[in-house]
């Protein structure tokens, strides 16, 4: 089967098509990758790629408790570990960058730190979870200044440089589910009157922005970036440009040569469904490598990648409770579906570290 297949990913070489798709955890005491999660991923090197939990670049981007940064020095070597032992089982490893924006809390961020966003709009109907108070409602954020814009596009930067000195193969730029890249896509989330709002272009030019700062840090073959479509995570909604919006986002991406656009359909989880023609039209756009992702099982994977729909395809909840999901797949063994969600964001090793290879 393709699935299984070797592929090179830019110049990343890649043992088969299968992604683990970025997952939120919740495991990161005081915001420090730790052991545990170095063997949470060893665990799952059977993948071709590995993407990470959404890791913050900054103070300001941490929303959930628990979960873990990539700008400080200890950050670094906590993420080196991790890096270290994926590679030690021969994996290849990408770390999602997340800013959460206006998904977040004060309760869950360090002192000093500011929920910012394009606009000062709550997130409709938002709740955080926090460690010290329970449920708590989602604050007005800060609209963020030009100012802020800057240094934020630099905190990006200053953090994936941070993560391939830790050892990882690259990073994906979280442009989905509703955080803060996606905020500044959607009208939605950003009403702002200056460049960075109104039209679609101005809409879309903070993340270009962004993944032209990363790509001149780190090169465009170790960047990707991953885009949800009629996701209605953080309070997002379908809006009448999306096809417009997301085309033009592939072409500018294309012509800055990411080396994959990761686009994930939320349907199996209650959202609308991505209709084929932004799939094709993405497809058509973006000349180097397009990841597929939402609600995937073996056989429909193979047939996107068949028909040439995909590149590669990404699981996510089948490898919570399958460390070894890809042998699983390609010896037809049959897979462990009893996923404990109680324990998705909970830390420690149960129902994290804990169920068992075929």
């Amino acid at each position: 089967m393709k699935l299984f297949e070797p592929y090179l990913l830019g110049k990343t070489e890649l043992k088969n098509r299968v992604a683990m798709a970025p997952m939120t955890r919740c495991r990161a005491l005081g915001n420090i990758p730790n052991e545990l999660m170095a063997t949470f991923y060893s665990q799952r090197a059977g993948a071709g790629l590995l993407i990470t939990e959404g890791t913050s670049p900054s103070p300001n981007g941490l929303g959930y408790a628990r979960q873990p940064g990539a700008y400080s020095e200890e950050q670094e070597k906590g993420w080196k570990k991790v890096a270290d032992a994926v590679h030690a089982h021969d994996g290849r490893i990408f770390m999602q960058l997340m800013h959460t924006g206006r998904t977040s809390h004060p309760l869950n961020m360090p002192a000093g730190a500011r929920v910012l966003a394009p606009s000062a709009l709550q997130q409709e109907g938002g709740q955080m979870y926090t460690d010290s108070e329970g449920m708590q409602n989602m604050p007005v954020p800060v609209a963020m200044t030009t100012d802020d814009i800057r240094n934020t596009i630099q905190e990006f930067v200053h953090s994936a440089t941070l993560v391939i000195r830790a050892g990882f193969d690259g990073i994906e730029l979280h442009g989905a589910n509703g955080y803060l890249l996606e905020q500044f896509i959607s009208p939605v989330s950003n009403q702002r009157t200056d460049e960075y709002g109104g039209s679609v272009e101005n809409r879309c030019r903070f993340i270009l922005e962004v993944a032209e700062g990363v790509c001149n840090a780190i090169g465009k073959e170790r960047t990707g970036i991953r885009f949800s479509p009629y996701g209605l995570n953080g309070g997002m909604a379908p809006y009448p440009e999306i096809h417009e919006t997301y085309v033009y986002l592939a072409e500018k991406l294309n012509a800055k040569g990411l080396v994959y656009l990761h686009v994930v359909d939320h349907s199996s989880m209650g959202a609308p469904e991505v209709p084929m023609a932004i799939k094709q039209a993405l497809r058509d756009t973006f000349h180097n490598t397009l990841l597929l992702s939402g609600g995937y099982e073996k056989n429909r994977a193979e047939a996107d990648l068949q028909s040439g729909l995909a590149d590669m395809v990404a699981f996510g909840r089948p490898f919570i409770t399958n460390p070894d999901l890809v042998e699983r797949m390609e010896n037809n063994y049959p897979l462990n579906t009893a996923l404990d969600m109680n324990t998705f964001y909970t830390p420690g090793e149960k129902g994290y570290t804990d169920y068992p290879k075929h």
